[in-house]
């Protein structure tokens, strides 16, 4: 598989606007372990190697247990998951594969349930963030663990 284009030398003035918004993101009252369940689950959904790569590793670094990310991808079935993590899973599959009745009622009522408005919020740029990564990564072909070195990903141990 061959490298495309790099959207970060051809169009860097947008490709800072995206990660000024991931680093917005990052600062928000989401739990950091959330974020990560959040950024590995869509990028499973979308097949963007890169970053289910580079999402796994952050995750792994910041303590997440190994266990946990196996059971991701059967979240629902997993006694591993709170209902908190559950209700933001289902946003975030739900939000990332949009159907064409959008988010149901009833799915909201879990999510609002648990989060507050501007959890709710910051949950939906959270999701937003990570499939416009995705979505760059999965055309620009971006080779998983590229940039280990840049961002500090080799202590990762996977």
């Amino acid at each position: 598989m061959s490298t495309r284009v790099n959207h970060h030398t051809a169009t860097p003035a947008l490709s800072k606007a995206l990660s000024d918004l991931s680093m917005a993101v990052a600062k928000t009252s989401l739990d950091p372990a959330l974020k990560h369940l959040i950024d590995i689950r869509v990028s499973q959904l979308n097949g963007c190697t890169f970053c289910l790569d580079m999402h796994s590793k952050e995750a792994k670094i910041a303590g997440e247990r190994e266990l946990r990310l196996y059971h991701l991808a059967a979240w629902r079935e997993s006694p591993l998951f709170n209902a908190r993590e559950k209700a933001a899973l289902a946003f975030t599959e739900a939000l990332t594969q949009i159907s064409a009745h959008g988010v149901s009622d009833a799915l909201y009522r879990s999510v609002a349930e648990h989060f507050s408005d501007v959890e709710i919020s910051e949950l939906n740029f959270a999701i937003v963030a990570i499939n416009a990564w995705n979505r760059l990564g999965i055309t620009s072909r971006m080779v998983p663990g590229a940039l280990d070195e840049a961002y500090g990903l080799k202590k990762a141990n996977l």
